[in-house]
């Protein structure tokens, strides 16, 4: 993933934490709904943001909640959906 689209989801979610008076640094390794840090309707809010902004069709994938619980597990299921 290039560093553009990384800081994208950076400021994603500092911006959604920051709205759920979460001021805590985030680092790229860390857990952000396993860990119940972020709520299913974060999760929800997340998943369209990613099927507008990296055109990614959720409805033809088999998901689940550990592709995309870390900003690094973004990183490799957003290189992985973009070169399929």
């Amino acid at each position: 993933m290039d560093n553009i689209r990384k800081q994208k989801i950076r400021e994603y979610f500092h911006e959604t934490l920051k709205q759920q008076s979460d001021g805590q640094s985030l680092a790229d390794n860390e857990s952000l709904f396993v860990s119940g840090r972020l709520d299913s309707f974060s999760m929800m809010m997340f998943v369209m943001f990613l099927e507008k902004d990296f055109e990614i069709d959720f409805a033809a994938l088999d998901f689940d909640v550990n592709l995309i619980d870390s900003i690094n597990e973004i990183e490799l299921f957003i290189d992985s959906q973009v070169s399929v």
